[in-house]
């Protein structure tokens, strides 16, 4: 994994971190995330004379389907989460992919690790299950609702790899960058699928309560969205999955730091290992991945 490729993925894991906080530390993360998914919406819409769609790949198109549904799923398992739990302990399972995207990721895209990048990767799945500790996520209603939400991720990052590497095959018209333009696809079509699951939960009432509560932070948050998956649908383009989603596990280390910093919430020592075990395993992935 290359320098550039790791500082992309670095900073997007830190924006990550920040963008799940303002998520919880919403009254109602899910009208939140219904506000964030209609403002990506409607910029998507705005910058449609600009895309060049005609641009894109038919089979890239495919692929849009079935992401964005497994993105409106992640949007409403985590904004459920992160509701019904502490930050610090929902995140590290939500954030688990890196255990299980290889396994899909090798035989599926051709992907190869080396012995010592999978070692890194095997590390930072320890140290997040570390970071897990114990606390109100064992309630069996939380646990499912958290590896829903991890099943997702590992579904969107294999799909959205795919669909990167479909994007950039051919010549691209558009002015904008091809990892901006696949961003707005997928909030679009990934929004489309959020709004019916949170329908039932969020009224309109509600919705508009949190919009003039929280407009700044929905607005901070959506441009975080924006930035922080940009970089790593760019990172993407030349770096294997599997490293990029194991490299982008950092943001549990910043969750961390933000809940008990920030949110007030209890640092064990198990936390503190796990924390550490999480950077060794970055590390590995970094020099020799």
């Amino acid at each position: 994994m290359g320098g550039l490729e790791l500082a992309m993925v670095m900073a997007s894991a830190l924006l990550h971190a920040g963008w799940g906080a303002a998520i919880k530390g919403s009254r109602d993360p899910l009208a939140f995330n219904v506000a964030q998914g209609l403002l990506t919406l409607l910029v998507g819409v705005a910058l449609i004379p600009w895309a060049g769609l005609g641009a894109i790949p038919t089979p890239v198109w495919a692929v849009l389907g079935a992401t964005g549904v497994a993105h409106g799923a992640y949007w409403y398992g985590l904004s459920r989460s992160l509701t019904e739990t502490d930050l610090s302990l929902a995140y590290p399972i939500i954030r688990s992919t890196p255990a299980f995207l290889p396994w899909i990721a090798v035989p599926l895209l051709g992907e190869r690790i080396t012995w010592i990048g999978g070692l890194g990767v095997a590390v930072v799945v320890l140290g997040i299950w570390t970071l897990r500790g114990s606390g109100s996520l064992h309630k069996p209603e939380r646990l499912g609702l958290a590896y829903f939400t991890l099943a997702t991720t590992v579904a969107y990052s294999l799909l959205d790899k795919q669909a990167m590497v479909l994007i950039s095959a051919g010549p691209w018209t558009s002015p904008l960058p091809r990892s901006l333009v696949l961003y707005f696809l997928i909030g679009a079509v990934g929004t489309l699928g959020f709004l019916p699951l949170a329908a039932h939960r969020v009224t309109p009432r509600s919705l508009l309560t949190t919009l003039r509560r929280e407009l700044p932070g929905i607005l901070g948050a959506a441009l975080i969205g924006v930035i922080g998956y940009g970089l790593i649908l760019e990172a993407y383009r030349t770096a294997p999955a599997s490293y990029v989603v194991a490299v982008r596990q950092l943001s549990v280390l910043f969750a961390v730091a933000i809940a008990v910093l920030v949110l007030g919430e209890r640092a064990s020592r198990r936390r503190v290992l796990g924390a550490a075990a999480t950077v060794v395993g970055v590390a590995l992935i970094a020099l020799r991945g």
